[in-house]
């Protein structure tokens, strides 16, 4: 350490884990540790700034300022170089700190006296929990070892804070998570839900951050490293699959393990005074800070492979694995940074509500709780870190809302508004068996999307006709390698009998974009998106299409098949996958297997081009089903991933209509039967204007149904097609507030 320093880290950690001994008030803890800093650092100022709230510090002790500032001094994210650290979560070091850049001079502190300040962020796994200060008379900047020093102690208060060190008086120094947090994410799968929180990944508690021993210390980190290089050795040694993205995650969890680098800072964090776990959170949070800052997707990546192979160092060092003995409670809202397919469904339908620090809109995650019909908030930022097993929490997967420990009146409300929505369900049920019959006459067929075995008993009880979109990847994607053709045939085998003879769309596999296979190799795309997937991966490794294809063929056992190719963009591709099936048929043929009674060969309407294809397209589909929510991002040019513009297109908006027009008058041209499937076709308003504009048939979750026919049969579709006319003639961009006014008068 340098010259100015009294004693090294290791002597001031040590005096500040007596402190934490003491029995005393979280205030004189506070006071007393800025005391040691100052004496130890010999600086006039030591300060110690806590968050009271997500934008707000607050000055919480000070050795050196005015004393009667603590709790009066308060700054926003961003104000003045307590504020600056906070926000970027980076050391500011000057030597003249008036003159630096966003310095806000504070009278009633006194610090008018002091040149140099050096602040470092409190951070505990990607979690700002404020800011450390030292500052002096002396004009200079503190040294490397100094500014070393102060980062661990930083590392040090934030495990004090962790484990409940500095509770007292007002909001900046209340007990962690106990108070109400709201987290905004994004809607994953509509509906609300009242549980308590289950997380699939324990946080590891630190309770010594601070080393008695640091040789024996050293001994336990580099004992643990070892364990932890033989078993990533291990799993790349027994993992089955090649050339995926799997194994280039391992090489960079081995690469990791083996960095000279890592191991040397977190050796140098043990010798200065931290445990080992507490030196090796300590690189876990500088590594999640410039995870949150990296520009770069590729450094993110190795970033966030470095985090979790921390974790699993913390827990060889601690012993703390994910299974901590907590039952899941009957009422599990499952909290988790990410899920795959399989661990997700190994939770059950149990769950009552799932919510994602990370995931998309269309990923696995998202798929099962669709079928599920259950909520589902995915980009709930930090929830993992403030969530704790049991807490109650409120999932409204409508507006991507969650409570965290919510206080009363939010309580009650969201209680009511389950109660209101329970209600409606029951007065679905009444009208599970009638038909979707407008008061015009037009019916209306309601189908129901699936993608589970687990979905099909939904099938009579949702009142649904049939199965509008059975989506077959998942039984790709909870697999470490390709599933055999005998099991995907038995699969759907029980799916067409569990459907009793009701129409079952089986899409071929639709794999790409968010939706990669575990055991096939990676495609670095700039946009996935719009890029290699679903029916031009078919077309590419026509191994895996012929192998579904046959595999569906049996699975019919000479009843009706229909299936369709998602994504199919023009003509020839359409063609091409019609080709691969006659194929199949006719080798199933030479085989002597029985064939369907009945084969409906169609395609899904993803991309505007496919609207506008050649009549020979609408004359060789047997059937043609508009997937909306790819159709409509496309359309819109809208990335349904990014919510600055996802929200901002509307699907009633009169050119998104009048396209859906064209598809419709296309289809009746050439007479072969249109759907539309998605999520907007759930959604009651959304359902009716596209049944007025033409289309016969909607496929949409199961606990859509009951809602989207009780509207139809209170409204006339031909008023409705009038107000949509209506809408466009007066050059309306949506036709939203027309219907809804329309729809407040009827009965």
């Amino acid at each position: 350490m340098g010259h100015r320093i009294e004693s090294d880290s290791r002597k001031l950690l040590g005096r500040l884990r007596d402190t934490m001994a003491e029995d005393a008030a979280g205030q004189a803890r506070l006071d007393k540790i800025v005391h040691l800093i100052a004496s130890s650092m010999q600086t006039q100022v030591c300060s110690i700034y806590l968050f009271r709230d997500s934008e707000t510090l607050e000055l919480c002790a000070t050795e050196g300022l005015d004393a009667a500032a603590v709790h009066q001094t308060r700054m926003r994210l961003g104000e003045g170089l307590v504020g600056r650290v906070a926000r970027t979560r980076s050391v500011i070091n000057t030597a003249d700190a008036p003159a630096a850049k966003g310095f806000r001079y504070m009278p009633e502190t006194g610090e008018e006296r002091y040149s140099s300040f050096c602040g470092v962020p409190i951070q505990r796994l990607g979690s700002a929990l404020g800011v450390l200060v030292v500052q002096s008379r002396e004009a200079r900047e503190f040294s490397a070892d100094e500014v070393y020093a102060l980062e661990v102690v930083a590392m040090v208060l934030a495990e004090m804070a962790e484990l409940g060190a500095f509770v007292g008086e007002g909001s900046a120094m209340t007990a962690r998570h106990q108070q109400p947090v709201l987290f905004r994410g994004t809607t994953g799968q509509e509906g609300a839900t009242d549980g308590h929180v289950y997380l699939h990944e324990p946080r590891v508690v630190v309770t010594n951050p601070v080393a008695d021993d640091p040789d024996s210390e050293l001994a336990r980190l580099r004992e643990a490293v070892d364990t932890l290089r033989v078993s990533v050795d291990d799993m790349l040694n027994t993992t089955t699959t090649v050339n995926t993205e799997q194994v280039q995650v391992l090489e960079a969890y081995r690469m990791f393990a083996n960095s000279r680098s890592w191991m040397r800072r977190m050796e140098e964090d043990v010798q200065s005074g931290l445990s080992a776990e507490a030196a090796v959170e300590k690189e876990q949070s500088l590594a999640r800070s410039r995870m949150n800052s990296a520009g770069d997707a590729y450094l993110r990546d190795r970033l966030h492979d470095l985090d979790d192979l921390s974790n699993r160092l913390l827990r060889i060092l601690t012993g703390q694995g994910k299974e901590t003995g907590a039952a899941m409670p009957e009422n599990a809202v499952l909290v988790a940074r990410n899920i795959g397919p399989g661990e997700l469904l190994e939770y059950g339908k149990g769950l009552r509500g799932i919510v994602l620090e990370e995931g998309s809109v269309g990923s696995h995650a998202a798929i099962v709780a669709r079928a599920w019909a259950i909520p589902l908030v995915i980009h709930a930022k930090n929830i993992t870190a403030e969530a704790l097993n049991g807490d109650p929490i409120l999932v409204d997967g409508d507006q991507g809302i969650v409570h965290l420990r919510p206080d009363e009146n939010v309580h009650n409300a969201f209680r009511d508004k389950i109660a209101m929505q329970a209600l409606a369900q029951e007065r679905y049920a009444s009208i599970r068996d009638l038909p979707a019959t407008a008061l015009c006459g037009t019916t209306v067929n309601l189908h129901m999307n699936a993608g589970l075995m687990a979905d099909l008993p939904s099938l009579p009880s949702s009142g649904a006709e049939g199965v509008g979109l059975f989506r077959t990847e998942l039984q790709f994607l909870i697999r470490n390698q390709m599933p055999k053709r005998a099991e995907l045939s038995a699969l759907y085998s029980r799916v067409i009998d569990a459907a009793n003879n009701k129409r079952v769309a089986f899409r071929t596999l639709d794999i790409g974009s968010d939706k990669v296979l575990p055991y096939m190799q990676a495609q670095d795309e700039p946009n996935p998106a719009m890029g290699w997937r679903a029916i031009r991966v078919g077309l590419d490794k026509p191994g895996v299409l012929r192998m579904q294809l046959q595999a569906l063929i049996r699975a019919a056992h000479g009843r009706p098949l229909t299936i369709m190719f998602p994504f199919v963009a023009q003509l020839q591709e359409f063609r091409d996958a019609k080709a691969e099936m006659n194929k199949a048929l006719d080798r199933e043929r030479i085989l002597g297997h029985p064939l369907p009674s009945k084969i409906e060969v169609g395609a899904m309407l993803e991309t505007p081009s496919l609207a506008f294809a050649p009549d020979a397209f609408f004359e060789e589909v047997d059937f043609l089903s508009i997937g909306g929510n790819d159709l409509k991002q496309f359309f819109f040019a809208a990335d349904r991933e990014n919510e600055r513009v996802r929200r901002r297109y509307d699907t009633l908006n009169v050119s998104f209509l009048s396209f859906l027009e064209l598809v419709v008058e296309r289809c009746a041209k050439a007479g072969k039967p249109v759907s539309f499937c998605g999520e907007d076709a759930g959604r009651p308003i959304e359902a009716v204007c596209l049944a007025a504009i033409g289309l016969r048939t909607l496929s949409m979750r199961p606990a859509s149904i009951g809602p989207v026919k009780h509207l139809l049969r209170r409204v006339n579709l031909n008023e409705a097609r009038g107000v949509i006319a209506d809408s466009r003639a007066r050059g309306e961009q949506s036709v939203r507030e027309a219907i809804g006014e329309w729809l407040s008068k009827q009965s």
